[in-house]
């Protein structure tokens, strides 16, 4: 079940936000620390909001040490919990070390269910199985909550999975940019429920109920479903996600594609060995880190020295730089007729590694504008290029037919233009890597100046075609519009 958290600051809010999201979810939680408990009549609102709702209800009241919003003191917020729990809920969250009997036993005389949770900020400690199996033992759901701090933590959660697997209902949850990868294959991992919430207050990695019901079908998940996903630090900002998860729903492929934060590469590999992944794009920083475990180096790889797609495939890891070919297959027609002769490249970081190493197999002339001349002259030499400072821009006007801007500029700050100095005359195909904005300062000078215009997104979605195919073995059934 997909249990949505109200965290509004009254009950007119939390109504709100259940009118806006109800489709998504099966439970709903409601947080008495958010709420103003100051107000009396918002009390006897969420005591009344269970009977108003066809969903079930989670009363809870979070502890500030564990996370919640309201430093009252410990008996005033068991009093609050003791006066909203006479509503019609269906479970209440009472932390494992909170000793109320008096609470316990009203809620069990009425059919709550009672969720013992246990919340580590800070740590992962041991024994939480044996401490679950105690409170599973009392006809108790045990709800551990963990703060993620990294991918051996992540390991760690998904093997406590395993020791709890006789414990029927429980919920296992990885808090923070590292765990969210537990709340969307929470079923993967044996819980009854996971949390979405329109907005994180709690600082915790809450992610949304249109995204967890409608992107990631995390209600959906079962034991048979494929894991894909995206590796990186940070890896929140990818579309990736949305172009391979829509491919999956339109082919009724049952398959999940996950972005995980990662601090360090070869604790990946053994947690995606351990849950079976069948593959994952790779993108910054661990392009690079990613070859050492591959059995299969290809070509464009070792030229590149950097890999973006990884497949598991007759019990190995072999890996391909989809980035290399999705380029060549945007610019497939005007090199095979000839009309791309010779190419400008702008950057010389990862992204035009791949541009002018596809580019030079291909037999085209390229020259290597950079602003950090060192850089440009060494990916010059390692490719057989030319280069020159990016300051010189302007001296290479009407050079070249093909001009690739592949560096980070115009990306954080859409006003700036990447070669102010370099002017087309419109015969130009210009091509910007920046996706977000659509069009950059530079793309709409080239728009302006008549040029044939190849877009960030084009290229993101040109590679996550290709990988999509490397994942499935299908091609990607869905046009460029559908996934925008």
């Amino acid at each position: 079940m997909l249990c949505l958290t109200l965290n509004g600051r009254t009950m007119a809010q939390n109504r709100t936000i259940l009118k806006e999201n109800a489709q998504y979810v099966q439970v709903l939680e409601l947080r008495l620390d958010a709420l103003d408990i100051s107000n009396k009549s918002q009390l006897d609102e969420a005591a009344a909001f269970p009977s108003s709702v066809d969903k079930p209800v989670i009363l809870t009241f979070r502890r500030e040490s564990d996370g919640g919003l309201s430093n009252v003191t410990e008996r005033r917020r068991l009093a609050v919990l003791a006066r909203v729990l006479q509503g019609d809920f269906s479970y209440i969250d009472i932390e494992s070390d909170v000793r109320k009997p008096s609470l316990e036993a009203d809620a069990k005389s009425r059919g709550i269910t009672v969720i013992r949770s246990m919340h580590f900020m800070d740590s992962f400690p041991d024994n939480l199985a044996l401490k679950a199996t105690r409170i599973a033992s009392k006809g108790d759901v045990p709800k551990i909550a963990v703060r993620i701090g990294g991918v051996k933590d992540l390991i760690k959660l998904f093997k406590l999975s395993g020791q709890m697997s006789h414990i029927k209902d429980k919920i296992l949850i990885g808090m923070g940019e590292y765990g969210l990868p537990s709340r969307i294959l929470y079923r993967k991992l044996g819980s009854c429920m996971t949390f979405c919430a329109t907005e994180d207050l709690f600082g915790v990695g809450l992610p949304s109920p249109k995204t967890m019901a409608k992107l990631y079908r995390a209600h959906e998940i079962d034991s048979s479903t494929r894991v894909y996903g995206v590796v990186g630090r940070p890896v929140g900002h990818s579309i990736s996600p949305s172009i391979h998860n829509l491919g999956f729903h339109e082919l009724g492929y049952n398959a999940v594609y996950v972005p995980f934060n990662v601090d360090d590469v070869r604790s990946f590999f053994a947690f995606a060995d351990m849950i079976g992944m069948r593959g994952f794009s790779v993108t910054v920083p661990h392009k690079v880190a990613v070859i050492p475990y591959l059995a299969r180096i290809p070509r464009e790889v070792k030229q590149l020295g950097a890999c973006n797609t990884v497949v598991r495939e007759h019990g190995s890891w072999n890996g391909s730089n989809t980035d290399y070919y999705g380029f060549l297959s945007l610019v497939s027609e005007p090199l095979s007729n000839g009309r791309i002769r010779s190419a400008i490249v702008i950057g010389a970081g990862g992204a035009a590694r791949a541009v002018v190493w596809a580019l030079r197999n291909k037999g085209v002339s390229v020259t290597i504008l950079n602003r950090t001349i060192e850089n440009a002259r060494r990916l010059a030499l390692e490719t057989g290029s030319s280069y020159a400072s990016l300051e010189d821009a302007g001296d290479y006007a009407g050079t070249a037919q093909l001009v690739v801007q592949a560096s980070s500029a115009g990306m954080d700050e859409p006003s700036v233009d990447a070669a102010p100095s370099l002017e087309f005359d419109g015969d130009e195909i210009v091509c910007d890597m920046v996706y977000r904005p659509h069009e950059t300062a530079f793309l709409k000078r080239a728009i302006n100046a008549g040029c044939n215009v190849i877009h960030g997104l084009d290229m993101l979605l040109a590679q996550g075609k290709l990988q999509f195919k490397e994942f499935t073995g299908f091609e990607y059934p869905l046009d460029d519009f559908a996934v925008l």
